[in-house]
């Protein structure tokens, strides 16, 4: 079973204009999709500012949201 959170918030001018060009170039996609995908892919990163240490390792659950996001499944 999958929990969903909904999540609202305020984003940059700039940025809301390049999700709404991404978003006309790639109709498959929507919001939600975009969002879920960015995000997991930054927790993938481990959500650190420099690369990660041989001892870290990426987050399951993200990686899963991840690839589930590009492929739609």
């Amino acid at each position: 079973m999958t929990t969903q959170i909904s999540i609202l918030t305020e984003i940059p001018e700039d940025l809301h204009q390049s999700l709404r060009h991404y978003l006309d170039q790639h109709p498959s996609w929507d919001q939600d999709q975009v969002f879920t995908a960015a995000l997991s892919f930054f927790l993938l990163q481990g959500a650190q500012p420099s690369p990660p240490k041989l001892a870290d390792s990426p987050d399951p659950a993200a990686a899963k949201a991840y690839l589930e996001t590009l492929f739609h499944t």
